[in-house]
């Protein structure tokens, strides 16, 4: 039985040692090179391979920098000034979900979600949060906060089967995500939370609350 336990235990730590491994070389490639398939995108294929995941990579000079803005008015204000993880945003969204008595905000940076894009699976877990942690400690010491935010817009999902901004906004506007407006870079940060619900409500009273609210703070947002 104690054999049984010490191969167990050395089976993990080994399967453990892998995965930061694998995580730390795809790091260092995707320093210089595009990001063409994640983690998500391929749970999302093998879910539904008849239907092709929609993905385009653009460089970051390619982006319009109102969607820049918008996505980091959105999803993390202090994205700058943190090194992957706001603690302040973590205690309130804690605060807030104990006073709800359920989960209605997230504390996670973009980096913290850009590392669960990339590597993790979906499912909460103690295990998954730890692999988390390491993988946006690793990427904040490797990349720039221009590259996170550059491969964060090209790897996040937009919709059914749709990542990336210029698949974003090919489908919801038919033009370059060079090219975007104020407005429709708004739209795009509003329907990140739930893309696939917002895909087909677009009229949703919240969603539209939620752009009203980033049209008027994108001014203030600092970007890479």
């Amino acid at each position: 039985m104690k054999a049984f336990i010490v191969r167990s235990l050395l089976i993990l730590v080994s399967l453990v040692l892998l995965i930061q491994i694998w995580i730390f070389s795809s790091l260092v490639w995707w320093r210089t090179h595009s990001v063409d398939t994640t983690m998500m995108m391929r749970l999302d294929y093998w879910s539904q391979p008849s239907k092709p995941i929609q993905h385009t990579w653009r460089d970051y000079d390619q982006i319009s920098d109102y969607l820049k803005k918008a996505v980091v008015a959105a999803e993390d204000a202090k994205f700058l000034q943190h090194h992957g993880f706001d603690w302040e945003g973590m205690q309130s969204a804690l605060e807030r979900n104990k006073d709800k008595g359920k989960v209605v905000a997230g504390g996670s940076t973009i980096s913290q979600q850009l590392a669960k894009n990339l590597f993790l699976f979906n499912k909460r877990s103690f295990v998954r949060k730890g692999e988390e942690a390491i993988a946006v400690w690793m990427m904040e010491r490797m990349w720039s906060k221009q590259r996170i935010l550059e491969v964060y817009l090209n790897s996040v999902e937009f919709g059914e089967h749709i990542y990336g901004v210029e698949a974003a906004t090919q489908h919801y506007f038919g033009q370059s995500s060079k090219s975007l407006s104020r407005e429709q870079a708004a739209f795009l940060a509003a329907i990140l939370p739930n893309p696939k619900y917002y895909e087909t409500h677009q009229d949703d009273r919240k969603l539209n609350y939620r752009k009203r609210m980033i049209q008027k703070y994108m001014r203030y947002s600092d970007i890479p």
